[in-house]
């Protein structure tokens, strides 16, 4: 069986929780961003929020978006690593029930875990600590499997670790020896501080089409206005989708540049936006929709996400559903 998409990226047990403004500001966690921390740190955050109802889902940015993609009907494949705890075994076996595909063996050691922390403002804050998942390597990239994909999704989060950076390079270069499209997303700002040299490299050589939002753009282009980003960005990248929130997305497509409209929700939490709007771009232009219509699908799916707990959907999407959408 082909997939329509081989991710590689991080395995994260999400822990969602509810919290106020006070609570980020009592415990001196920096809001809205993400943040690695060791074991110990997570629990003692944790600690501080005994009492509090934690929701459990299997995530990680590549790994939401794949999981949407399956949702919407597409085939899929995901490289990551996981521990032998009881995360590790919930993890792969949420993947199988949902008909993605993993290869990868367990490890000894800790699943990769994060504290998403959603604020009334529908603002997440993630303390991540990547356990075993940072120890995916090059040797975990099966080229069997990539060559079944028509796109390799890599997660932007790999290239703040040496092994895991390895392991994001062999799923690009075994991509593009057999003919397989690359997608790439940032997946946070402070990564293009410390990695903006290998994603320039990579923008202007494999990668067929880029995902990242606006603060992200604006980091790599030097440059303000989104249009202006997305065209810069375009120059050396075939196919661009920049996210700009709630006022929707351009998709760069052969010198054209598509305006994608946002859908307004009442957002409750705004875990995965950005890796189901991936989702619905990455299932349409590999199911038959043009690119307007994929972007259409992706703001439609993320729009689904931001109004609930967490970073599925709340519900996979039919056939029938997605041609009402794009109606």
């Amino acid at each position: 069986m082909g997939y329509n998409v081989y991710g590689v990226g991080n395995a994260i047990m999400d822990m969602q929780v509810r919290c106020e403004d006070n609570f980020l500001a009592s415990t001196g966690i920096d809001k809205g961003i993400m943040t690695l921390v060791d074991e110990e740190r997570q629990k003692q955050v944790l600690a501080a929020l005994t009492g509090h109802d934690v929701n459990y889902c299997s995530g990680g940015s590549a790994a939401n978006t794949i999981v949407g993609i399956a949702d919407m009907g597409g085939t899929t494949a995901y490289a990551c690593k996981t521990g032998t705890d009881a995360f590790g075994s919930r993890y792969l076996d949420e993947m199988k029930q949902l008909g993605v595909a993993i290869e990868v063996a367990q490890s000894a050691g800790q699943t990769g875990s994060c504290v998403v922390l959603i604020t009334p403002d529908a603002q997440r804050t993630m303390l991540t600590n990547l356990g075993i998942s940072a120890a995916l390597n090059a040797d975990d990239i099966c080229e069997a499997e990539i060559a079944k994909a028509e796109y390799v999704y890599v997660e932007g989060y790999l290239f703040a670790g040496d092994s895991t950076r390895e392991a994001a390079l062999k799923a690009i270069e075994l991509a593009k020896a057999n003919n397989v499209k690359v997608a790439l997303t940032i997946s946070d700002p402070f990564l293009i501080d410390i990695c903006r040299d290998q994603f320039q490299a990579l923008i202007e050589g494999p990668v067929d089409l880029l995902f990242c939002n606006e603060e992200e753009a604006r980091s790599l282009t030097g440059l303000e206005d989104p249009i202006d980003c997305a065209h810069a960005i375009h120059k050396h990248c075939a196919n661009v989708a920049l996210t700009l929130g709630k006022n929707g997305s351009i998709i760069m497509h052969q010198g054209e540049a598509y305006p994608i409209e946002g859908v307004s929700v009442d957002a409750i939490d705004t875990t995965g936006a950005g890796d189901m709007y991936a989702a619905g771009v990455l299932y349409g232009i590999t199911n038959g929709l043009n690119w307007q219509q994929a972007g259409h699908l992706g703001s439609h799916a993320a729009a689904r996400v931001v109004s609930q707990l967490g970073a599925r959907l709340p519900n996979p999407l039919t056939q029938a559903e997605i041609r009402d959408l794009l109606a």
